[in-house]
């Protein structure tokens, strides 16, 4: 299962009222190797408490990942 899969499932668990502890709980014996860790459900639940919820990543500023520059002779 990817990130934004695991995103969903917080945040229907977060929509549902349970806390981050019910949420690890839970998820551990359904996907023992790919499970998200507890800090990665309580920033979800930190940033579903402050109204955000979408699931998507925000855009970061900072360097771009691809870097066009006028080639001089």
């Amino acid at each position: 299962m990817d990130k934004k899969e695991f995103r969903v499932l917080i945040k229907y668990c977060f929509l549902k009222g349970k806390n981050t502890v019910e949420v690890k709980t839970w998820l551990d014996p359904e996907f023992p190797d790919t499970a998200p860790g507890k800090s990665t459900i309580k920033d979800w639940y930190a940033k579903f408490r402050r109204g955000e919820l979408s699931t998507e990543h925000s855009e970061r500023s900072g360097r771009l990942k691809d870097v066009v520059t006028d080639k001089k002779n």
